[in-house]
Parts: structure tokens; sequence; C-alpha cells
């Protein structure tokens, strides 16, 4: 007698906080649009019902006894879904489900991860549409590709390939940062969708000062797995080309060269060589990717 398969297409991971009000909606209109789905829901340390309230629903939820991070939630979901794609969106009612049907098209012509692109009119306040279109241009800098929202949570990716990096994810909000660059970094296409988002139900968690600096922390750790002589390469210039000025300076001025220029000139030399190295780290670890 056959065993019947466990295996399924499609798993949507949600993780959430203390998104009571908006989880049962988010759970149902999932359920609605791809009802065939494995749905699974990760409360990280909710102090109100949501983890009941989402099992009410029908979704497949798992709780952490305390709050671990957004990101830690999605490494959760990702562990124990059972699905050959991954559809990830955040519980307080801003992705809409039937947006996820156009993700899922890309994934079949042949990107491995599409990612929710939202809109000008998105974003939850002038200061996060700031920050994260600084946060695009930056990330379009030093990987060399258009990047229209590296921080959306709203993505389909290729769960064998998305599970990969899991060990690079961070805890908190930044994982869409990170999981968009390691891609990038590893040579796997990917491709951004526009889409609307909603206002969210409730607070947000996000705390824009210590988060921003965060992300931004993240950019500059991935850049320098991603492609680390974009970053140590100008640094190195800059302490060359100072250390020269200064000995030119110096030499007419005083007709000697100082301990300054010998300094900036070493220093140039010691930050080129770290780039170098983290260079080949950065090509040693991605190599099992390749």
């Amino acid at each position: 007698m056959s065993q019947k398969s466990n295996s399924v297409a499609l798993s949507i991971v949600i993780p959430a906080k203390n998104e009571a009000a908006s989880i049962g909606g988010v759970v149902t209109a999932a359920k609605t649009e791809h009802p065939e789905a494995e749905i699974i829901v990760v409360d990280d340390g909710s102090t109100d019902n949501t983890a009941e309230v989402a099992g009410q629903a029908g979704a497949r939820v798992i709780s952490h006894p305390e709050s671990l991070g957004n990101g830690a939630a999605v490494k959760t979901g990702a562990r124990a879904a059972r699905g050959e794609i991954l559809a990830l969106m955040d519980g307080d009612g801003q992705h809409d489900p039937r947006e996820l049907g156009k993700l899922l098209e890309k994934l079949d012509a042949g990107f491995q991860m599409a990612i929710g692109a939202r809109d000008s009119g998105s974003h939850a306040s002038v200061g996060r549409l700031f920050a994260n279109g600084f946060y695009n241009e930056l990330a379009s800098m030093l990987s060399g590709r258009r990047i229209l929202d590296l921080t959306s949570g709203f993505r389909v990716v290729r769960a064998s390939l998305f599970k990969q990096f899991l060990y690079l994810l961070p805890n908190g909000f930044s994982y869409p940062t990170t999981i968009t660059m390691a891609f990038l970094r590893s040579g796997y296409p990917i491709c951004f969708e526009p889409i609307g988002a909603a206002a969210r139900v409730g607070k947000s968690h996000i705390r824009p000062i210590r988060d921003g600096i965060r992300f931004l922390v993240i950019i500059f750790k991935i850049a320098t797995l991603y492609a680390p002589l974009k970053i140590f390469l100008p640094i190195s210039g800059f302490f060359l080309t100072t250390g020269l000025g200064w000995y030119a300076y110096t030499y007419f001025s005083l007709g000697r060269f100082t301990n300054m220029s010998v300094l900036l000139c070493s220093a140039s030399v010691i930050v080129f060589l770290i780039g170098l190295i983290s260079e080949q780290i950065t090509a040693v670890t991605y190599s099992k990717f390749g």
C-alpha cells in the first residue's frame, strides 16, 4: 500500500507578534486565495492571543516561548515548512495574499526569488520612505544591480535555496536585506514586482532610529560578504590620496616627509590587504552555493 506524500507545493510563512487584531483576517485571506497551501504562523512570544486567533483561522501555529525577533520567526517557519516554495508575508494586514499569484508567476518564468516592491504611497511615513530609498540606492551601488525594495518582507522563493542561507540571516527585522544580497552574490536570478501595501493594523514594532541604524549596519555587513573590495578599496584610496597629498604639502612647505604621511600611506596598504583577504573569504564562503 502506497504512503501518501506529505509534501506540498506552497508554504506561506507568517511571522507575528501581538497581531491578534489582524492575523485572523490574514490567514483567512491566504486560505481563500491558496486553499492547497500550508499556512504557518510563527507566534514570536506574543502577549496577546495571536496564536489562538491564528489557530482558529486554520493556520498551523508554532510559538516561541519568548520574543526572538522577526527574522528568527521567519527562520523557524522556514525550517518547519514542507513546501517546495516559500511565501513570506507579514501578519499585520499590510500584504494582500491575492498578490502572491503574480510573484509565483515570476518563479515559473525562471526566477529563484520574486520580491514585492512597494510603491511610494505604501510606506508608513515619509521618514520610512526616505530611509528605504537610501537603503535601496546604497545596496544598488554595492551590488551593481537595481534594487527596488531591499526591506520588503513580502516575497516568494525556492525553499531549498532559501534554507541554504538560514545561518546568514539575522534574528531582527533586517532578514530581507540579508537574503536579497545573498541571492545576488550567489548569482541566483531575482526580480521585483510592484505591489501595494495597506496600512498596518495596530502599532508597528519597528523603532525607526534603532532599527534604521541596524539596517545600515546589516547593509555594510552584507557588502563585505558580497563584494568587500567595493568597501575597502575606496577607503584605501582615500588614505593613500590623503597621505600623498600631505607628503606633497609638507615636502614643498617644510622640505621633509612627515610621520603623518607614513601613517596614512601605511593605513592605505593595511586596509587594502584586509579587503583582499575578505574577498578571498567571500569566495570560499559562497563556493558551496555555486
